[in-house]
C-alpha cells in the first residue's frame, strides 16, 4: 500500500498494490499495522455501503459530540470526494481536499475526525464503503452545505445535485459547530 498526505496532511490517499492476471485480480485493502504507522492510531468500529446514482451529492457531513474517522472507497463506478478541516485549531481550517475515487483507481481516502465529509457520484452509479472510527449518531450529525460560498469547493457539477432533505438543509460554514 502506498501513503500520500494531501495538501491537508492529516488526509491520506491510500493506494494499494493490484495483482491482475487473466483471472481477476488480488489486492489487500487495509492492514491495522500498516493503517497505524502512516494515518494514526485508530481502530474501526462499524463498517457501512451505500449505493447512489448519477449527479447524487451525499454531504458534507461530520458528528460533533462523536466524531467519525473514515476510511472510504469505491468498489463500483466513480466519485468525486471531499474532505473539509473543521477543527477550529488547526492551520489547514475551512480548508478542503478533493479526489477522485473509483473502482478503475481502487484508491481509498482516509478522513480523519473533525472533518466533513461527502461526495458527488461522477458515474452512471456508484458503490460506496467505509469504515468508521466511530458508530453513527444521527443526533449529532452536523450538515454542512455543499455549495458554501466561504469553502467555495471545485465540485465537477454541470447541473444541481440530488440532495436528501437533511442536506438541503445544510447550515453555512460560518455557522456551523467545530471542533477545538
Amino acid at each position: 500500500m502506498h501513503y500520500q498526505q494531501l495538501a491537508i496532511p492529516d488526509v491520506v490517499l491510500l493506494t494499494p498494490k493490484v495483482f491482475g492476471d487473466e483471472r481477476g485480480f488480488f489486492m489487500e485493502t487495509f492492514r491495522q499495522n500498516e493503517f497505524e504507522d502512516h494515518c494514526g492510531n485508530y481502530q474501526f468500529v462499524q463498517d457501512n455501503h451505500s449505493k447512489s446514482a448519477q449527479g447524487i451529492l451525499r454531504g458534507l457531513h461530520y458528528q460533533l459530540s462523536q466524531p467519525q474517522g473514515k476510511l472510504v472507497r469505491v468498489t463500483r463506478g466513480e466519485v468525486f470526494d471531499v474532505a473539509v478541516d473543521m477543527r477550529k485549531s488547526s492551520s489547514t481550517f475551512g480548508q478542503w481536499v478533493g479526489v477522485t475515487l473509483s473502482e478503475e483507481n481502487k484508491q481509498m481516502l482516509w478522513v480523519p475526525p473533525g472533518f466533513a465529509h461527502g461526495f458527488y457520484v461522477t458515474s452512471d452509479e456508484a458503490e460506496f464503503q467505509y469504515k468508521c472510527t466511530d458508530y453513527y449518531a444521527p443526533g449529532d450529525e452536523v450538515s454542512l452545505r455543499w455549495d458554501d460560498p466561504e469553502l467555495d469547493i471545485n465540485w465537477p457539477i454541470n447541473q444541481a445535485p440530488q440532495l436528501s432533505g437533511k442536506d438541503q438543509q445544510g447550515v453555512a460554514f460560518t455557522d456551523a459547530p467545530t471542533f477545538n
